[in-house]
């Protein structure tokens, strides 16, 4: 089977901007530089297998419809995000296991738990030793216009 690409979601949300959004399709959701950035690669590279991991809501299609704002990470445990075993869980249920490799897009943390979720697969990280944020997206963006193929 082909290749599963997993981005990052993010802190900042289409309600910070417009808190009258409603509803929206989580790729629609997350706003800010890093996350959109994640998803164009996802879509350019992997344009029917990629997901966005939320600490709320887990494994998301882009599709998928995020009724409301809320804020909740993995770094923070107080704000109650799905454990690695729920996401898992989860994962199983999607047929996500069913991938025999997977792209990371998102920080060290992200690629931990991807790496307990699927402890048997290859994961790819594109963004493996890039230190910070801003040299993310330049590595992202140097991907999307073929400079690093």
């Amino acid at each position: 089977m082909k290749t599963l690409c997993v981005v990052s979601c993010g802190k900042r949300k289409i309600w910070d901007k417009y808190p009258n959004a409603g509803a929206q399709k989580a790729c629609d959701v997350y706003v800010g530089t890093f996350s959109r950035k994640c998803q164009e690669y996802a879509k350019k590279f992997y344009p029917t297998s990629w997901y966005i991991l939320s600490a709320k809501y887990g494994f998301c299609s882009p599709e998928k419809i995020i009724p409301r704002l809320y804020n909740v990470c993995f770094g923070d445990k107080n704000t109650n995000p799905l454990s690695t075993a729920q996401l898992a869980e989860q994962a199983s249920e999607l047929h996500l296991d069913a991938f025999e490799d997977i792209v990371v897009l998102g920080g060290q943390r992200y690629v931990r738990m991807i790496e307990q979720i699927f402890p048997s697969k290859k994961i790819v990280n594109p963004l493996t030793g890039v230190p910070g944020i801003g040299y993310m997206i330049k590595r992202i963006n140097e991907a999307l216009s073929g400079a690093a193929e």
